[in-house]
């Protein structure tokens, strides 16, 4: 069974920084991609960012210029550093893993709450 463990979340202020965690334990295909979700009150969950385990990233366009996902694949960790921060950045950041082994397998970590406001 694989777990997710976020960390990171907490309350900044404006235009602050803040990096999160996720680290992936269990048995998992070396061939995956691991991202971010965020869901805000009110609102469905969205992508934020997604790195593949050969790196190639891509981002939301609400976060691209001030959010860099990278993961160390001996770890099984990915990171999400968050520059810039604005309000509306507020929601549950979910960690998320999946892998296609003739079937897709998908993994959800608890979640972390970031909230940006002074």
């Amino acid at each position: 069974q694989v777990q997710l463990v976020e960390s990171g979340g907490r309350l900044v202020q404006p235009g602050g920084s803040l990096r999160l965690s996720c680290s992936a334990s269990g048995t998992i295909f070396s061939s995956n991609v691991m991202g971010w979700y965020r869901q805000a009150p009110g609102k469905q969950r969205e992508l934020v960012a997604f790195i593949t385990s050969g790196g190639s990233a891509n981002y939301a366009d609400s976060v691209k210029g001030r959010f860099t996902i990278s993961r160390d694949n001996a770890k099984n960790t990915v990171y999400l550093q968050m520059n810039s921060l604005k309000p509306e950045d507020t929601a549950v950041y979910y960690c998320n893993l999946r892998y296609s082994v003739i079937t897709t397998m998908e993994y959800w970590g608890q979640g972390t709450q970031v909230t940006v406001s002074s």
